[in-house]
């Protein structure tokens, strides 16, 4: 009705007109309170945010690190990887040169063996590791010199030489339950002898791939043989009477321990398959350690056929 004549329209209708209607709403809005919550509020709640997330960490931590030790012998592994330089050479050429070494006793400390790179004859897993990494490689590099290669194959190369490495662990151990003997060999011993065969499976890739198939058999052969010796090579030392024996009160694995010290005609694996024998002071003929003997032998005696049949057909 205000708009119905032309210039009461224009004079309603312009925009001071309805500028003026919309002050109202202007004016209410900005009356209305607004309620901010202040910045000092938020940093309480933020702050005991970061300290309860901080607290479920530590706890998370420190339950991983109780546990850890059940699953993974975290303590015990870092003395098998307690290796140096010289100890790398010197074990490398004792495992490929084995017959002229004379001193293959494991030393003790406090009845402790000694860290690897204090004493060659001590087992460890630096190089049966880097041994397989090695292996793995090199059977790669082989089978790109025949156009074979693929990552496939060498996933599939891997794997099977892992999975025989486990079938061997577990059968040498199921073995020793059926056997019955006590011993101080552990699982982690078990795969530090399996997996120096490695190191003789590469020297013997590394001829093949050099010198043909002749160099491959000549040098695989040398090394199956150096690997034999190295597990039942005897102590080639004068026998004298051990004052261990006549001691009371040691456990049987504590006085292998010690005639690993006074007896060194025991061979380096015998010393762990046949402790209990030898820490009672029993000659191996009875018809137990017989099957211990023979137990030692066969570890001996399988490793060159996996050397074989895990690098035959990788050199044509």
């Amino acid at each position: 009705l205000a708009c119905s004549s032309p210039h009461a329209l224009l004079q309603a209708c312009s925009p001071r007109a309805r500028a003026g209607h919309r002050a109202p709403r202007a004016m209410r809005r900005a009356a209305r309170p607004v309620h901010r919550a202040p910045r000092a509020m938020h940093r309480p709640v933020s702050s005991l945010a970061v300290a309860y997330g901080t607290s479920l960490a530590s706890q998370g931590r420190d339950i991983v690190d109780r546990n850890i030790d059940r699953l993974v012998p975290v303590g015990r592994l870092k003395y098998y990887f307690a290796v140096d330089t010289v100890y790398v050479g010197r074990k490398l050429g004792l495992l490929v040169f084995p017959f002229m070494h004379q001193d293959w006793q494991v030393r003790y400390q406090q009845d402790a063996p000694v860290a690897p790179r204090f004493d060659v004859n001590a087992p460890d897993l630096y190089i049966p590791v880097m041994a397989f990494i090695t292996y793995v490689l090199v059977a790669g590099l082989a089978l790109g010199t025949q156009n074979r290669f693929s990552p496939d194959s060498l996933g599939l190369q891997a794997s099977s030489a892992l999975a025989w490495l486990i079938v061997e662990v577990l059968a040498i151990l199921l073995s020793l339950y059926l056997v019955t003997v006590n011993t101080d060999l552990t699982t982690i011993d078990l795969i530090a002898f399996s997996g120096y065969k490695y190191v003789g499976m590469i020297v013997g890739l590394v001829s093949g791939l050099l010198f043909g198939k002749t160099g491959y058999y000549v040098v695989l052969g040398w090394c199956c043989i150096s690997i034999f010796v190295f597990m039942v090579r005897d102590r080639q030392a004068a026998r004298g009477s051990c004052p261990a024996l006549g001691v009371s009160g040691l456990t049987s694995a504590s006085r292998a321990r010690h005639l690993s010290l006074c007896s060194p005609q025991i061979k380096t694996l015998r010393l762990k398959i046949l402790s209990e024998a030898a820490a009672e002071g029993v000659l191996v003929r009875g018809a137990k350690n017989q099957l211990r003997m023979y137990l030692t032998m066969a570890i001996a005696a399988v490793q060159p056929l996996f050397m074989y049949w895990l690098t035959y057909h990788l050199i044509r």
